[in-house]
This record gives C-alpha cells, structure tokens and sequence, in this order.
C-alpha cells in the first residue's frame, strides 16, 4: 500500500446549463492544485444518472482530473448496472464510489436487484474484475439507519470485504469518532485505508439541516458559536474555517491517508482548508 497521502473533491450534477458551466470553472479551478482524484455523485434512485454520467466523463475528459463516479445500486437493475460500468471501462475511468444509495422518498426498501453496497461491490469485483479501484462510503458516527452502532460496523466490515480498495467517511466535526471507528474495523481485520470526508462550514441552517438528515453530529459549542453569528456571514466563514483546519491538521498527524473535500461546487471554502494546512502538491 502506497504511502502517500491522496487528496480529493467531490461535486454533484446540477440542474441547469449555468451550472455546470459554474461547476466546470471551479473543478478547472481546484485542478490546478492537482488532486489525486474528483469524485461525483449519484441522485436517490439514480435520479441524476445522466447528468452525472455528462459530468463525469466532461471531468475526466475536458478538466483531465481522474474521476471516480458515484454507482448505487438502488433502483438500478443488473442490467442497468452492467451498462453504466462498460460505459465507465470503455470511457477509461478507473475508480468507482460503490453506494447503496438513498432511497426515493416514499420508498421503504430497497429495490433493484442489489439490496446492499457489499453485493453491489462483488457485483463490480465480478463484471470487472480488478480494473476498478471501488471505494466505499464509512460512517464514524453510523448511518443514519442502521440498527445500532454494531450493525453499522458489520456492514462495512463486509462492504470492505467484499472487495473494496479505500473508503470515505461521511462528514463528520469530531475526529475521536473517526480515530476510534478506524480502530475498531482494524481490530476486525479490515486494514483498507478510510480517508476522512471534510464538509467546510459556510452556512449554519443549511448545515444543521444537512447533518440531522445524515446523522452528522455538529459538536454543542460549534452549534452555540455558529448560532451566536446569526447572519454574520464573514464570521461563520471564518470561525468554521478554523474549526475544520484544526480538525484536518488532528486528524493528518493522527495518520489519515488523505482527505476527500466535500466541495459543495464551490472552490473557495475548500481551498481555504487546503493553504491553511499548506498542502503542496
């Protein structure tokens, strides 16, 4: 296993022409610091699937940043799965982001013929054989429905069992829970790297809002800082801006691979984390 640390952004399909052009501007951007990979995401259901298949290969192909697409297998048959992974292959992407995805609203299990990420993971292992680096998403502070935090453990042992090369965590504010989740999948026999996921604090509603939908827990005093701010714009950027920093730096002495920024389609925030912490690449 290499030694380096890796460094990554993630971005999500927009809706309209203006932006994805807004989006192309900043991946062109944030390419300049050449990162190690992008990554993009995949609507519940594969609501997004088109815009994201564009996208992906416009990253790839135009911006020349290797870019891993998000593939979940929710709603998606065999079939559908099969098609979307020849795509990627013939289009010379080498790394996937292997989801259960969320599911629709309104829908109470999952459909399609792949239930879980770890049979989504052996079915790519298995149409594909090495030729992807398939990553797995992680949850320190566990999915927001998983039974309990022992269930979630399992799952990912297995997800990463099933033939996973690294995970990325879900965001989360507090780096004991990432340390201590890292702990206990080595302990079961899991030694893949799981690179923490950093969210920037730009916003605090949109923020609160975020992490209660996903179980991302926001520390009371950073939640008590954020609320004092108000409308202060210019003082929650820079307070969150200080408060990420110092996790990053935590957590890259603590020995985490790399980080995987999650951009938001923004460069900005990102970028400030990353000179902070003097990233050179």
């Amino acid at each position: 296993m290499s030694q380096e640390r890796r460094y990554s952004f993630e971005f999500f399909p927009t809706k309209t022409e203006a932006g994805h052009e807004k989006l192309m501007e900043v991946a062109r951007q944030l390419a300049t610091y050449n990162p190690d990979f992008f990554s993009c995401t995949y609507g519940a259901g594969g609501s997004t699937r088109d815009r994201t298949v564009n996208t992906v290969l416009q990253l790839d192909g135009d911006v020349k940043v290797p870019t891993a697409p998000h593939l979940s297998c929710v709603g998606d048959s065999k079939a559908e799965l099969r098609e979307l992974l020849n795509l990627y292959k013939n289009a010379g992407i080498k790394r996937i982001v292997a989801l259960r995805g969320d599911l629709p609203s309104g829908m109470g299990m999952a459909s399609g013929e792949l239930r879980y990420a770890n049979e989504l993971v052996e079915f790519i292992r298995t149409e594909t054989g090495d030729h992807f680096h398939i990553e797995i998403a992680a949850y320190p502070e566990m999915h927001p429905q998983a039974r309990n935090f022992e269930d979630d453990i399992a799952n990912f042992v297995r997800k990463a069992k099933a033939g996973a090369d690294s995970a990325i965590t879900q965001y989360f504010f507090n780096a004991d829970s990432y340390f201590y989740f890292v702990e206990r999948v080595q302990k079961l026999g899991v030694d893949i790297p799981v690179v923490p996921g950093i969210m920037p604090i730009t916003n605090y509603s949109k923020l609160a809002r975020f992490s209660d939908a996903c179980g991302a827990e926001i520390p009371r005093w950073v939640r008590k800082q954020l609320e004092a701010y108000g409308d202060d714009a210019d003082s929650i950027r820079v307070f969150g801006e200080q408060v990420i920093t110092e996790m990053c730096e935590r957590l890259l002495q603590g020995g985490a691979p790399g980080l995987h920024f999650y951009s938001m389609n923004l460069a900005g925030p990102s970028l400030a984390i990353w000179n902070n912490l003097d990233l050179k690449r």
